[in-house]
């Protein structure tokens, strides 16, 4: 038997994004975005109101980072999340962030988070959705398998159960896509 929910904004898995950008000043900031994903092919959107600082900010330089949240880094991407860069100037700082500027574009990168995807903003809808174009994708070598591509379980990003409000790791392997469904005649 099933039970019914109605209309909810609920999908597994949801991935945390944190979505770096830079101010007038060059001062980082940084956003927690639950709400995001890949668009097209080399599209990725996030969807942000209008009033979030990181939104003026996109708006102003025209790019953007986006960067997953990790187990060992739950306390700050949630903070990052609960707390205005209106508000607290100082919020990049206050979660111990610290940034490099993207060499493709003008963003940042968090320091302290492993995988980035750095993005050319391409258009920000009336909705509260923006769209970036992936101009690149850096990872810390500590993430890195032997053979030089991102490691999921190493990167170790965690997920958003917006039934529970509560961060999940990423967990185990348990299959391989494209290959698995080839068993069924």
């Amino acid at each position: 038997m099933r039970k019914d929910f109605g209309v909810k904004n609920w999908l597994y898995p949801m991935p945390v994004f944190i979505v770096g950008s830079y101010d007038e000043n060059g001062a980082p900031n940084a956003m927690n975005a639950a709400w995001g994903g890949i668009y097209d092919t080399n599209l990725i959107m996030v969807c942000l109101a209008d009033d979030h600082k990181t939104t003026k900010n996109i708006l102003a330089s025209g790019a953007f980072t986006v960067s997953f949240a990790t187990s060992s880094t739950v306390c700050a991407c949630d903070y990052v999340g609960i707390v205005s860069g209106n508000d607290t100037p100082d919020k990049f700082e206050r979660a111990g962030f610290h940034a490099t500027k993207s060499r493709f574009v003008n963003a940042p990168i968090i320091d302290e988070l492993p995988m980035t995807v750095e993005c050319k903003l391409l258009k920000f809808n009336e909705d509260g959705i923006c769209i970036g174009e992936i101009v690149n994708i850096s990872a810390d070598e500590s993430i890195l398998d032997d053979a030089g591509h991102i490691d999921a379980k190493k990167l170790d990003p965690i997920i958003y159960d917006s039934v529970s409000h509560a961060y999940w790791s990423f967990g185990e392997k348990v299959g391989q896509a494209f290959s698995d469904g080839k068993k069924i005649r």
